[in-house]
């Protein structure tokens, strides 16, 4: 590893590399696997966008964090490249969907566009072979992995590659969509299907969900007659505020529904939009910031095990001045921190 001592955490970060480390990957303890892919985006596109402007982003940001003697920073993090022949391939295939979709608000059955899907399915699934492989090398060398999207259906293949290393583990999910459609607009691996098809793998025995407030009849349903989801929705929190509840019994009574291993699945809509703005479907209410980073640090309070992580939807905004990159680059360090606790 770098000689830590060498370094100088007080002083300007270095751009061009995360939180301005001066890590590479060889030397590093948890490695980020950058998925620039937003191809099904169903609102507002650009997450794409969102591993680049993290980046851009995080090195302003300082390394100390409340309550810990030591700073994550000095067990070594490092991002790899932004792989450009994925965010090519989003943006070429984004243009082939942006008709289809506003066939289907303007009330067309979209049939004839079946073509489009088919391909879109196949890029997809080519996808999560890249990131299983990428973070099975990552994991089987030792690294805590995270990825950074992109759109949340970008973590399926990283799902994958804990699979093959734990047989049980749990996924808290922060969110504010279920994300549990059956291929959404036809698309198998939506971003609004992520955690459908995160809970057909055999190995994911308990989905927690915190935060929820958009949801269809056909999530609900799944929800309530699966008992690998539990669901906390936002109303139910803040209902539970408003008569008098505090937050740590709360998020005592989220961690305690996980097993001792833990995946967590972090969009950034989990937050309230004011914290995330550009993110592609932004919903009112959701978690105030240190509210989110209260939860992550319950897991480790609580004995239990991060085992790898995913940040998605960021997505940086004209005019934002890297607010969202800002609050993302943020989030992400602290996910970081809390699953280098082990």
């Amino acid at each position: 590893m770098s000689n830590t001592k060498e370094y100088n955490s007080s002083g300007p970060g270095k751009k061009g590399t995360i939180f301005g480390l001066p890590f590479d990957r060889a030397n590093a303890s948890t490695v980020l696997v950058p998925v620039p892919w937003d191809v099904t985006t169903s609102y507002q596109s650009g997450t794409a966008n969102g591993p680049k402007a993290i980046l851009d982003a995080s090195p302003q940001i300082d390394l100390q964090l409340f309550g810990r003697k030591e700073a994550p920073w000095k067990n070594g993090i490092f991002m790899d490249v932004i792989p450009e022949k994925i965010l090519k391939a989003s943006k070429e295939l984004r243009e082939l969907v942006e008709p289809y979709m506003k066939a289907l608000e303007d009330g067309a059955d979209g049939s004839h566009y079946q073509e489009v899907i088919d391909k879109v399915n196949m890029s997809s699934l080519s996808l999560n072979a890249i990131v299983m492989k990428a973070a099975k090398e990552l994991i089987d060398a030792g690294k805590m992995v995270g990825i950074v999207g992109g759109d949340h259906s970008v973590s399926y293949g990283f799902l994958e590659a804990l699979s093959t290393k734990y047989n049980e583990f749990g996924v808290l999910q922060i969110d504010a969509h279920m994300d549990l459609r059956k291929a959404y607009e036809g698309f198998t691996h939506s971003h609004a299907s992520s955690m459908y098809n995160a809970i057909q793998l055999p190995s994911v025995v308990k989905l927690v969900q915190v935060g929820i407030r958009d949801f269809s009849e056909e999530e609900l349903h799944l929800a309530s007659m699966s008992e690998k989801v539990e669901t906390f929705f936002d109303m139910e929190l803040m209902e539970n505020r408003f008569t008098g509840g505090h937050w740590h019994t709360m998020a005592k009574d989220i961690i305690s529904r996980l097993p001792h291993f833990v995946y967590v699945s972090f969009d950034i809509d989990g937050l309230n939009p004011h914290l995330c703005t550009g993110t592609g479907t932004p919903v009112p209410g959701g978690l105030e910031y240190n509210e989110a980073i209260y939860l992550l640090n319950m897991i480790v309070k609580s004995g239990r095990r991060v085992i790898g992580f995913d940040l998605c939807e960021v997505a940086p905004k004209e005019g934002d001045k890297e607010w969202n990159a800002n609050v993302g680059a943020r989030v992400l360090y602290n996910l970081c921190s809390v699953a280098m606790d082990h």
